[in-house]
């Protein structure tokens, strides 16, 4: 595909159009649960107008076509021609799947995939009313106006006695008290003789629809469509003859802006532009039905009608005003650029860590008060700089309503979404690590945890199962969590099916507890489905879940309630690019541990330690944890023997709780994380390294590559 156009201009449209279609995701499955919502109707409309615009400008002839057509139905829906409904929405649903792939393919370069031509036939059937035997009677803004010419209609229709004895007076005068309708000149249409038995005539109807709607104005166009060029004759008319002379260019201007607003023609505008122009429009409705309603009763006395000059300026100052350029507050920059401020910030802090060490050696009040200036200024930086990679997790909770959606339909389940905390923020980072793993949990609470609609009766439950989404920051970390009211989890069911599957032994699983058993549902291979499905049943997504949260040093906690439901909390640093440590000595060589895995500290005593099938244990709070000495693994060319003293690091790796024994400890610092040269990599264990304050090299340890390479068995 060629793409001739300034790269710039595409590189604007993609931004834009990738921020709508996200959206759109999220938006069309609310509207399935919340059809009548019209503000909701509009602007999934104004995502599908927005992104044909920019297509057609690159004549991205594909994308337009597909974007036309589901904007046209969500015409038809808005004029209340169709309803929503499920069958329309999945039709909607394809069409957005259609859009995206080639979107992405825009991404990429690649020559664009055009919708499927069934997809675009059905929705071409979707464009037409719901009926197409049938005339859909256009949708009235005003509804006043219909009740009018159902009640003149109904007169006129009724049988001679119904109406009888009244003259034309008497007649104008029971129109006049249906409303402020706007009525021409009596000498602009015959008087209609209602008097007889015989029905009126065809010129007798149109004299009447005169009379209701002004010589004309009946031609069968919707109230809706009063913002239409043509339709500026007629203002400008009422506005003159609501002050006796012809308005000037200026004025004629003005009250254009008010209508379409400044600057521009009919097009399409946004919500608060629709509000200013409807104000604008009422305005001129009633001048316009002010001095009309005069003349159609001569004998009331016409009431003094005052210049508009004065009153039209409030709307035509808040319309310039509303329309005005707003100040351009926002900067696109690429995230390369940030993530080398990032880097240079890093570097900061090591200089700031380094002189903060110096400091402490000197007395000099001078030094002090200017390095805890410098440390201080860093702080400010470093937290400003991190604010700029923050995106919001509705970026990963944003796919969820359509996911929940898809299978629901698939697997005639009934579920309800609940999302708490999208605001919340996290590192973009982050947030792109964490979808996979969070499509994953929340696929298996749909397909294991939600039951069908009759057992859940049968339970005593609602047909509708519910998923909750939740986040939360808990100082530097985030807290995410999904929950379900669903069947739950039969621990030993989960034993039963390891020990089957050879990946636990009959006797570990006695001794396994119910949480502990909870937990084999992240073992690799491991599936409680005996039917392989496009959803589950291969054993790989929960195992997929924890590598994910693990590799940017999270935790993640289960509990369940057999025949209540499952909760899932997953706790991950707010940042990935500083990382809080714990240094600690191992032998003469510093290292680091990331804190976010660290648990507990407490000095090492043996006699707190025993053998269990052949593993050193020690016990803490009646709970036996597997104990190592880091220098078994991390000093191999050093024999040394091992230490009565020492301090036992307790740390969490996935769902599983391990003790380090370490010679010391240094502290907790903040470190960047250096890459390690090309030599060391694949080294077991090592996540990289950092300058440490005393100007040292530590290596920061990847806890769950370590154990993996020195104790799978407790990966």
């Amino acid at each position: 595909m060629g793409f001739e156009v300034d790269e710039d201009i595409l590189q604007d449209f993609l931004v834009e159009a990738s921020e709508i279609l996200e959206q759109l995701s999220e938006q069309l499955v609310t509207l399935e649960r919340q059809p009548d919502d019209k503000d909701l109707l509009n602007a999934i409309f104004r995502g599908f107008h927005t992104v044909k615009g920019g297509a057609g400008f690159m004549s991205l002839t594909a994308l337009v076509d597909t974007c036309h057509k589901a904007e046209n139905v969500f015409d038809i829906l808005r004029n209340g021609q169709r309803q929503v409904t499920s069958e329309l929405m999945d039709v909607i649903l394809r069409a957005l799947d259609a859009v995206n792939l080639m979107f992405s393919e825009l991404q990429n370069r690649e020559e664009l995939t055009p919708a499927e031509p069934e997809l675009l036939d059905e929705l071409e059937r979707y464009c037409r009313p719901a009926s197409a035997d049938e005339v859909v009677a256009p949708v009235v803004a005003e509804p006043l106006v219909s009740e009018q010419v159902v009640a003149a209609q109904a007169a006129a229709a009724e049988p001679a006695e119904g109406i009888a004895g009244l003259d034309q007076a008497q007649y104008q005068q029971m129109l006049n008290e249906l409303g402020p309708t706007p009525q021409p000149a009596p000498s602009a249409a015959p008087a209609i003789d209602l008097n007889g038995t015989d029905d009126i005539s065809d010129d007798e109807f149109e004299a009447l629809l005169d009379q209701l709607h002004g010589a004309g104005k009946h031609s069968g166009i919707p109230a809706t469509e009063v913002n239409e060029p043509a339709n500026s004759e007629a203002i400008v008319a009422a506005s003159s003859a609501a002050t006796d002379s012809m308005i000037d260019d200026d004025e004629f201007e003005a009250l254009l802006d008010q209508l379409h607003g400044s600057g521009k023609g009919p097009t399409f505008t946004t919500d608060a532009e629709n509000e200013v122009e409807s104000e604008a429009q009422r305005a001129v409705n009633v001048e316009q039905a002010e001095p009309q309603a005069s003349v159609a009763a001569p004998s009331m006395p016409a009431p003094a009608v005052s210049a508009p000059a004065k009153p039209e300026e409030k709307p035509a100052a808040k319309a310039a005003a509303a329309h005005s350029p707003a100040a351009d507050t926002t900067v696109r920059v690429d995230t390369k650029i940030l993530d080398n401020i990032m880097n240079m910030v890093g570097e900061l802090v090591l200089v700031r860590n380094r002189l903060l060490s110096l400091e402490a050696n000197h007395d000099d009040e001078n030094i002090s008060k200017t390095v805890a200036n410098l440390d201080s200024v860093t702080g400010d930086l470093q937290g400003a700089v991190m604010k700029t990679r923050m995106q919001p997790i509705k970026k990963v909770f944003g796919r969820f309503p359509r996911v929940v959606r898809d299978i629901a339909r698939t697997m005639k389940k009934e579920i309800n979404l609940e999302m708490v905390g999208e605001d919340t923020d996290l590192d973009k980072n982050l947030v792109e690590a964490l979808a996979d793993p969070l499509v994953h949990l929340v696929r298996n609470s749909c397909d294991h945890g939600i039951e069908m609609p009759e057992l859940r009766e049968a339970a005593g439950k609602p047909r509708m199962g519910t998923i909750r989404l939740t986040a939360s920051q808990e100082g530097d970390h985030i807290l995410l969590g999904i929950e379900d009211d669903g069947a739950g989890m039969d621990p030993e069911k989960l034993k039963s099916i390891a020990i089957n599957r050879g990946i636990l032994d009959t006797d570990a699983a006695a001794r396994m507890s119910d949480n502990e058993a909870y937990n084999l549902i992240f073992a690799p291979g491991f599936s409680t489905k005996v039917e392989i499905t496009d959803v589950s049943g291969r054993g790989v997504g929960m195992d997929v879940v924890k590598t994910g949260i693990t590799s940017v040093n999270g935790s993640i906690y289960i509990d369940s309630a057999l025949g209540k439901g499952t909760t899932l909390q997953i706790k991950v640093p707010l940042t990935l690019a500083i990382l809080p440590t714990l240094m600690v000595l191992v032998g003469q060589q510093t290292f680091a541990l990331p804190l976010t895995n660290v648990d507990e500290i407490f000095h090492l005593d043996l006699t707190r330690t025993s053998m269990v099938d052949g593993q050193l244990t020690i016990v803490v709070r009646n709970h036996a944890i597997p104990l190592f000495y880091l220098q078994d693994w991390l000093l191999k060319g050093e024999r040394r023997a091992r230490q009565d003293r020492g301090h036992v690091v307790i740390v969490a790796v996935g769902n599983q709780q391990v003790g380090f024994v370490v010679d010391g400890l240094i502290g907790q610092e903040e470190v960047v994380i250096k890459p390690l040269d090309q030599l060391l990599h694949g080294t077991p264990g090592m996540a990289g390294a950092t300058i440490t304050s005393d100007g040292g090299i530590a290596l920061i340890l990847d806890l769950a590559g370590l154990i993996k390479a020195y104790a799978r068995r407790y990966v």
